[in-house]
């Protein structure tokens, strides 16, 4: 897949987080919640890193490649999210 292509399954997989996330919320502050899964997605990103690389020396290698990719993807992302939370705060709050 693409970097552009984005599957139904992408969604799916998305919610079912945001899902797990939210309910989450339920005994812990969201501020919280949203630091455990920002670590958890830091923990499977270096993670899949490590699966992708031979050797050690590989993953030396790409290391900043995979923390510049990483930091882009997600500043990317999350310009997104707030413009569409922008977009339809009003809504949002309703």
């Amino acid at each position: 897949m693409s970097e552009n292509e984005i599957t139904p399954h992408f969604w799916t997989r998305a919610d079912e987080i945001i899902a797990i996330a939210n309910e989450q919320t339920k005994e812990s502050n969201i501020g919280d919640v949203s630091t455990s899964l920002l670590y958890a997605a830091a923990r499977f990103n270096a993670f899949n890193v490590a699966s992708s690389a031979t050797n050690i020396e590989e993953m030396k290698h790409d290391k900043d490649e995979a923390i510049q990719h990483f930091c882009e993807q997600y500043r990317q992302m999350l310009i997104e999210n707030l413009d569409d939370h922008i977009a339809n705060f009003d809504d949002n709050k309703a």
